[in-house]
């Protein structure tokens, strides 16, 4: 026969171990934060990005570094997954919705030097960036 203070530290037991494992899980995704963090470490303010082989020198603001993720879908509204965060090195897959996708790899060589290379679909037809983008002056 079962007492009933056993059923009692059984199901307390039980929800301990529910909470204890939710937390456990929660960790990673805190510890994670945001992300991307080689991004902030590049120089803000105005960078020229050349592509190799084609199209004239571009110009953007760069505010946080993520600007440089999107180069061929400036809309917001598109999904981000992280594929790669490094130190020296980061990769992000997009999803723009009814506008196509990309990714991204951008390397860092300086604060104001990085190598980039994009590819995906935009507008319905296929593109594939490899640039250099170094920070030039002020917004």
């Amino acid at each position: 026969m079962t007492n009933r203070n056993d059923s009692r530290i059984f199901v307390l037991g039980m929800g301990a171990l529910v909470a204890g494992a939710a937390l456990w899980f929660a960790v990673p995704v805190v510890a994670q934060g945001t992300g991307l963090a080689m991004l902030g470490t590049l120089t803000k303010g105005e960078w020229s990005i050349k592509q190799r082989g084609a199209g004239p020198d571009r110009k953007i603001c760069v505010k946080s570094g993520a600007e440089l993720i999107q180069l061929m879908h400036r809309e917001s509204g598109c999904s981000q997954f992280v594929v790669e965060d490094g130190a020296a090195r980061v990769t992000v897959q997009y999803t723009c919705p009814g506008n196509g996708y990309g990714r991204t790899s951008i390397r860092r060589e300086t604060g104001a030097l990085v190598q980039l290379e994009s590819q995906g679909i935009h507008g319905g037809i296929p593109f594939q960036l490899t640039a250099e983008a170094r920070r030039t002056g002020r917004c």
